[in-house]
């Protein structure tokens, strides 16, 4: 070991002023000090732990992540300024937030087969769907109170409709590969410790294939589906007011005095343009939504006229999208090759991404933006990892490995949990994560 190296190293020194938007305890002395710049994030976590200890006997010590100009560090302090180009000479400015990175994963809740999709929207519960053709409800790690049936293949798609509203009854939407969308309401607040068995209150056709993808509307008054018809069917998720053709039906069961109405629907519009399967829908604004296809297209679609209003090609196939980040307005999507891509529409001239994140191994399943976070997202792949991410560096801030197969789905759940789904058949939740 080269000792003179060592020291010679650590004597390089440059002041520093750490700061933070974090509240108390979590301030450190405004004060500079001097610190050798061989010091990596870890080592600087180790200098603000030690200052905030010593003004606080109390303190446990935190993991931190420390950003300079915007940008997170993820090396050497001297290797940073180089290839920033800062000057040594002066006061840098260090802010100091919280490290993103689970600190507690759940118990896996497990699934009769491969779980495929996933919806966190609302934090009294998890909206799962599998492959043995059921939707589920978990209320937690390993309590599944509710079981949706009806479906006849494989369950593609889930997601939970105005998911925020105040009580606890909620309609959710699955999608099948039997070519039809079902409608349950559930009540979450009923459990008593027994799972509760539940058909679907509605079902809806309109496909000639399977259903890959659905979204709601953000009022949950309307829901569209992609498929492999290559077509976007727009649906009316509640009888009132609706332009599509409904008709009674009654629920099959031995006592009559079970049956009770049903209704199937007819899409209330149709959008053209995909040429192979949808992969992915989003629905972020009242009459704006966006599609990935397969044919390696993003499209913006305006609900009202049926018309796009924008058409991306990123030359692969895509899989997954979501539409989030600053200003609700940045675009990620992965697909069949380990990069995740995130564009920003508002910037003119060019459709190039802004983003490119590249340490996934294999094909990207899902994506999901931080609902309260400009900078953070979430990434599954069929490399069995959920990657987090942050704008604010090019690597992962932390790779989660608890599938033992490929991941198939992956949200946020409650701003500070992520969940994940796979051909494991497990539904993972990694809990305890600081998001700014």
């Amino acid at each position: 070991m080269d000792i003179d190296g060592d020291a010679e190293e650590a004597s390089r020194r440059i002041r520093v002023r750490f700061v933070t938007k974090l509240k108390p305890p979590y301030k450190a002395p405004p004060t500079s000090i001097a610190i050798p710049t061989n010091l990596t994030r870890f080592g600087l976590s180790a200098l603000v732990n030690n200052l905030l200890k010593a003004g606080n006997a109390d303190w446990k010590t935190e993991a931190f992540d420390f950003l300079i100009d915007g940008e997170l560090v993820r090396m050497s302090l001297e290797e940073f300024l180089l290839a920033k180009g800062i000057s040594a000479e002066k006061i840098l400015e260090i802010e100091y937030i919280r490290a993103v990175a689970p600190r507690k994963k759940e118990d896996p809740s497990l699934h009769d087969d491969w779980v495929s999709a996933v919806d966190g929207s609302n934090p009294r519960f998890i909206l799962t769907g599998c492959y043995d053709g059921f939707g589920r409800i978990w209320k937690t790690a390993g309590v599944c109170t509710h079981l949706l049936e009806g479906h006849t293949g494989a369950i593609t798609s889930v997601c939970i409709l105005d998911p925020l509203g105040s009580d606890g009854r909620r309609v959710v939407a699955t999608a099948s590969k039997d070519m039809t969308l079902r409608l349950f309401e559930v009540n979450t607040e009923e459990f008593q410790g027994q799972l509760k068995k539940i058909q679907s209150f509605k079902t809806l056709r309109g496909h000639n294939a399977s259903v890959q993808c659905i979204a709601a509307e953000p009022s949950g008054a309307k829901i569209c589906s992609g498929s492999w018809d290559c077509r976007i069917n727009v649906w009316q998720a509640n009888d009132s007011d609706s332009g599509g053709d409904f008709m009674s039906v009654k629920k099959r069961k031995v006592d009559i005095e079970d049956e009770e109405p049903k209704s199937e629907g007819e899409p209330i519009s149709t959008l053209v343009g995909h040429t192979q399967c949808v992969s992915s829908v989003v629905w972020p604004e009242h009459e704006t939504l966006y599609s990935a296809s397969w044919d390696h297209s993003i499209r913006r679609w305006d609900v009202e006229t049926g018309k796009d209003s924008m058409n991306m090609y990123c030359g692969k196939v895509i899989n997954c999208l979501d539409v989030g980040g600053e200003s609700s307005s940045l675009i990620a999507a992965g697909g069949s090759d380990p990069i995740l891509r995130i564009w920003d529409p508002r910037k003119p001239g060019t459709l190039a991404p802004t983003f490119q994140f590249s340490s996934h191994t294999s094909w990207i399943s899902g994506c999901k933006w931080h609902d309260n976070s400009w900078y953070h997202l979430v990434s599954a792949s069929y490399d069995g990892k959920v990657m987090l991410w942050d704008l604010r560096t090019a690597w992962p801030l932390v790779v989660i490995d608890s599938h033992e197969d490929k991941v198939l789905c992956a949200d946020w759940w409650k701003s500070n949990c992520v969940i994940s789904g796979g051909a494991d058949s497990k539904l993972c939740i990694s809990a305890e994560i600081s998001v700014m």
